[in-house]
């Protein structure tokens, strides 16, 4: 993806080849997701004879001064690329065109030819790249939005400090907003952090500020060193996170050390876990995890009673504990085990309670239902049957009980 030094070194090759001369004829793809708000007809028109008087960069975007309004801009997107064709382009060979390419190319978006012959195209495969026709750029959204750039508008080191000091979201989620520093991208921003030893997951407000001035240092370094090379990857320094960040999980190597990748601003991130580390409350943080777990392990390794392996883990309610307490005092007293008093003993024992008992012999009976859990859906039916069948005796027959007694006191009386 096209970020700062790719963006600019596109905007270097158009001032040394185009500035100064005439646009002759002009092609605008029939393309309304990349071509925004404008007809072609009407693009090609505003952009006939007018002069290249020079380019213009911020963050990701380039916009072309002509000798007049208005102006093409150019928001590069995931895959937006500037190509030259007519002059040997050495230094951006990142513009320069082969004689065996296909030119214009498919992709192209825009395509003018200046008064010398020389051509140059827009080109975006993905379709991402945004192209207008603006009376000034600068004043409009998106670069009316964006934060100061990166290479051209650097905040000084105590600038730096004091906005890092309020922002309390982590540093690669802080470096990829456009609105606070324009022109760090993906790999731009996991390269400075690999640099800085500074973990992207690292909030910003927590920085010391020994880190904070080496961060400012890597992010001028970094984009000056892509700048030397002309945004040519393949000539970036071999020590850069930069050449594995394409490889796959467990085979990307930097100086002999593993890349992990993780997810930091929504974006897939690469860093070194040796030497970027979170620090602070953050580190101690991670630390406690695994601290967590080893004597959990250790528990289930000695837990001789497969039965009860699910209390193994803390529960995470009241509602839990209560369940698992339940199940551990199931454990403990099974079915058949000779210590549950037979039904026919609990019918006698209920039959010398008076009627103010009777709440009691409802709970035993709750507390048979209890029991019950461990048997299937079927015997559980079965069960609360029986009860049901228990209780109405128990009712009939203190029924009986009662009219008997009270018939001899009616005989006393009389």
């Amino acid at each position: 993806m096209p970020e700062l030094p790719e963006v600019e070194a596109a905007r270097r090759a158009v001032e040394e080849h185009c500035v100064g001369k005439k646009i002759t004829k002009a092609v605008i793809a029939n393309d309304s997701k990349v071509i925004d708000g404008v007809s072609p007809s009407d693009f090609e028109a505003s952009l006939l004879g007018k002069t290249i008087v020079s380019a213009h960069r911020k963050g990701k975007n380039m916009w072309l001064q002509l000798d007049s309004p208005p102006f093409p801009s150019f928001q590069f997107g995931m895959a937006g690329a500037v190509y030259i064709k007519g002059v040997a382009v050495t230094k951006y060979k990142r513009s320069a065109v082969k004689d065996t390419d296909e030119w214009p190319s498919k992709y192209s978006k825009l395509f003018i030819e200046l008064d010398d012959g020389l051509e140059l195209s827009f080109t975006d495969k993905r379709r991402f790249a945004k192209v207008r026709l603006l009376e000034d750029p600068a004043s409009v959204p998106p670069i009316s939005e964006l934060g100061p750039d990166a290479l051209l508008e650097p905040m000084t080191i105590d600038e730096f400090i004091k906005s890092l000091s309020k922002k309390k979201i982590a540093i690669k989620t802080l470096l990829l907003d456009q609105s606070y520093i324009a022109g760090i991208g993906n790999w731009l921003a996991d390269e400075v952090l690999y640099h800085a030893r500074i973990h992207p997951l690292q909030v910003a407000s927590s920085l010391t500020r020994e880190s904070c001035e080496t961060l400012h240092q890597c992010i001028k370094q970094v984009i000056e060193k892509a700048m030397e090379v002309g945004a040519d990857s393949s000539q970036f320094p071999s020590n850069w996170i930069f050449h594995s960040r394409e490889k796959k999980p467990g085979k990307a190597f930097v100086d002999g050390k593993k890349i992990d990748f993780i997810s930091a601003g929504g974006r897939t991130t690469a860093y070194v876990p040796e030497l970027q580390k979170l620090s602070g409350t953050q580190a101690a943080k991670a630390s406690v995890k695994p601290r967590k777990q080893t004597p959990m392990r250790k528990k289930e390794e000695n837990d001789e009673d497969d039965d009860d392996d699910d209390a193994l883990d803390e529960p995470a309610s009241e509602e839990e504990k209560n369940t698992k307490s339940a199940k551990s005092k199931k454990g403990q007293n099974p079915k058949g085990g000779g210590k549950k008093p037979p039904a026919k003993r609990r019918v006698e024992e209920s039959d010398n309670d008076s009627d103010d008992n009777n709440d009691d012999n409802n709970d035993d009976d709750d507390d048979d239902d209890d029991d019950e859990d461990k048997d299937g859906d079927q015997k559980k039916a079965k069960r609360v049957t029986k009860n049901k069948q228990t209780k109405v005796e128990k009712t009939t027959k203190k029924k009986v009980e009662k009219s008997q007694k009270r018939k001899p006191m009616k005989k006393k009386v009389k």
